[in-house]
């Protein structure tokens, strides 16, 4: 790639992080422990925290350390049981430790199983004064749904007896468990709860039987270690999968970063689910989530969020008690080193107070950059049949999606060109997409007579968008509860090339008059004409009632850099091999902020054959007038002979 456009890489990209500042408030004169939150995190310019910088009120630098959080470390104590007096709502037991010892967990073993039932959990010192710890709580055992948990967390403190007790009001009694064992952590700061960031969710068009959704990230990088979705309802069992686009093979394909199977199960008024996802860290600011639905209908997603790894804490030494300032969101800061790093061996045996971080300012809108000022190479346009225009955008990151139209005049989609308004190219990414393209088609019409035409079979013309597709799905409908047909889909060809050419072939049946049938989806080939021919053996039976049908295209996106003015994609050109752009450079950064997706002007006519350029017309006179010559030359000869 020429220098110029590489500069213009760096300066049209928005302002991904403005400089923040934040409040920093220590307990007083001495060594502070500062927890940090995800606004922290989202306010480094690389996600790393690297680019943190603590001031005092002087504009002094505060030296910091920052330090990684320790794994939970303890052991689990086993407890005695000891019943206590049940009444027709309630029973329980309550689990004597032997000694008052910091715990934060009460784990069970050997229930009968299965078993769903809520729950009271309270501690004491001396078995007189109670706390309550956990006020309503649910602990079950489900084996048929892969559903268990029979462990209880708390805020921890000092008890030696911890008091279960079941609630009996809508569910069947329990024995004492085998065992109980308290969870006793070993000395030092708690463990902060996990951080957790709400997603932006966008229901995207999908094909029968299956939800997708979008859920965007608040920023680029995050320690992501799983997604919880936020689903209503009192039953629940579905897969799903969550995916990201990433490089590789020169463009951008989707890679399944984690799965799970959704449950929940809601018996005698309490309920045990599993929403969570457990992924690989992300990469992109957008995932795609994909839920097979079955015949259960769409996922009714109500929300989603991301919950992130335990972030380091920040440790320094303050003064006293006057406010600092943190600063972070400058990308070109390096991570620091201070000589405090001498003290991070003897952490664990200082004691450290507690300092409180100010509330989050709002993130700061981004800031677009100015349009380009150079581009890619120069295009000579008339080589391309087809031109598309694509709509104006602020400068900056920017998304196309391919229609069927796009789809079908490529060779490949390796003769796809951006042009800018100077005539140059406008490089980009090619993104396959996991969801596809889903393309209405008009209603199915009579189709005229021919050789598939016979009794009990009715048949249908089938008209696509466009001659020559590439593989893709076709998706039938109908109103009727109480059916069973072969279905077979034709290519219509006239009798001298062999008459219609069979695509697909299949059985469907629906014998549920109580719900809906469930769409029949075909697969296609690719295909060299728009008319197909579908026919259904009604047999003795009305013909079946089938609702417009609608195509599943591959789906393909163009990522690229908007400068601002109208472009125009240029497609259909032959002996024009693949565009090769500075992909190492365009790739982080076409994926470290969300795309503004732009619309693609209506197909346009073909472009007319290429004119006779002025030299060629030159030549052209001149091997004219040389032939003109030889003829004159020859009939002299002729004529003197």
């Amino acid at each position: 790639m020429p220098r110029p456009l590489a500069l213009l890489l760096l300066a049209a990209l928005p302002a991904l992080a403005t400089e923040s500042a934040r409040e920093v408030l220590p307990s007083g004169a001495g060594p502070q422990r500062l927890e940090l939150d995800a606004a922290a995190l989202l306010a480094s310019a690389r996600a790393d925290l690297g680019d943190l910088r603590l001031a005092d009120a002087a504009g002094r630098e505060v030296p910091y350390l920052l330090v990684a959080p320790a794994s939970p470390a303890g052991r689990w104590v086993p407890a005695r049981l000891l019943p206590v007096h049940a009444t027709r709502r309630e029973s329980g037991f309550e689990a004597d430790l032997g000694a008052a010892r910091l715990v934060s967990g009460l784990r069970l073993e050997g229930l009968p199983e299965p078993f769903l039932k809520r729950c009271r959990l309270e501690g004491s010192g001396d078995r007189v004064r109670w706390t309550e710890l956990l006020g309503e709580a649910t602990l079950f055992a489900l084996p048929a749904d892969e559903l268990r948990l029979l462990t209880l967390t708390f805020s921890p403190g000092a008890y030696r007896y911890l008091r279960l007790t079941w609630d009996d009001r809508s569910s069947g009694r329990l024995p004492l468990p085998v065992g109980a064992a308290a969870f006793a952590p070993e000395a030092g700061p708690p463990s902060p709860a996990p951080l957790r960031v709400p997603l932006a969710v966008e229901r995207r068009p999908s094909e029968p039987g299956v939800s997708r959704f979008g859920l965007r990230l608040p920023g680029p990088r995050l320690p992501v270690r799983a997604v919880i979705l936020d689903v209503p309802g009192d039953r629940l069992h579905r897969r799903a999968a969550l995916l990201e686009a990433r490089l590789g093979a020169g463009r951008l394909e989707p890679l399944r970063l984690g799965e799970a199977t959704l449950r929940r199960v809601v018996r005698d008024g309490a309920g045990a689910e599993a929403l969570r996802l457990e992924i690989a860290r992300p990469e992109e600011l957008e995932l795609e989530l994909r839920v097979e639905d079955g015949d259960s209908g769409p996922l009714p997603l109500a929300g989603a969020a991301a919950e992130l790894e335990p972030l380091p804490w920040l440790y320094f030494e303050a003064t006293g008690p006057a406010p600092l300032t943190l600063r972070s969101g400058e990308p070109e800061r390096a991570a620091p080193r201070y000589d405090l790093e001498a003290a991070r061996p003897g952490l664990a045996s200082v004691r450290i107070a507690t300092a409180r971080l100010g509330a989050a300012a709002a993130a700061p809108t981004p800031a677009t950059a100015s349009p380009f000022e150079a581009a890619g190479a120069p295009l000579d346009e008339r080589a391309f049949r087809w031109s598309r225009a694509v709509a104006a955008a602020p400068p900056g990151l920017a998304a196309v999606r391919l229609d069927a139209a796009v789809v079908a005049r490529t060779r490949g989609l390796a003769d796809l060109r951006l042009m800018g308004p100077d005539g140059r190219q406008v490089p980009y990414l090619l993104e396959a997409r996991e969801e596809p393209l889903v393309v209405a088609l008009p209603a199915l019409a009579p189709a005229p007579a021919g050789p598939l035409h016979r009794p009990g079979v009715t048949v249908h013309a089938l008209r696509l968008p466009e001659p020559a597709l590439p593989p893709a799905r076709l998706v039938l409908s109908t109103s009727s509860r109480l059916f069973e047909r072969r279905v077979r889909l034709h290519e219509e060809r006239p009798q001298a090339e062999g008459g219609p050419r069979l695509l697909a072939e299949a059985t469907w049946r629906h014998a549920d008059p109580g719900r809906a049938a469930a769409p029949l989806t075909l697969a296609l080939p690719a295909l060299a004409e728009a008319t197909l021919l579908l026919e259904v053996d009604d047999g003795d039976n009305a013909p079946l009632p089938l609702g417009p049908p609608s195509l599943l295209l591959p789906g393909w996106r163009l990522r690229f850099l908007h400068p601002g003015p109208p472009l125009r994609l240029l497609h259909g050109a032959e002996g024009v091999d693949a565009p090769r752009y500075d992909l190492a450079l365009l790739a982080p950064r076409l994926r470290a902020a969300p795309a503004l997706e732009v619309a693609l002007g209506p197909p346009a006519p073909p472009a007319p054959p290429p004119r006779l350029r002025p030299a060629t017309l030159a030549w052209a006179a001149l091997v004219a007038g040389v032939a003109a010559l030889l003829w004159l030359l020859a009939r002299l000869v002729r004529h003197r002979g």
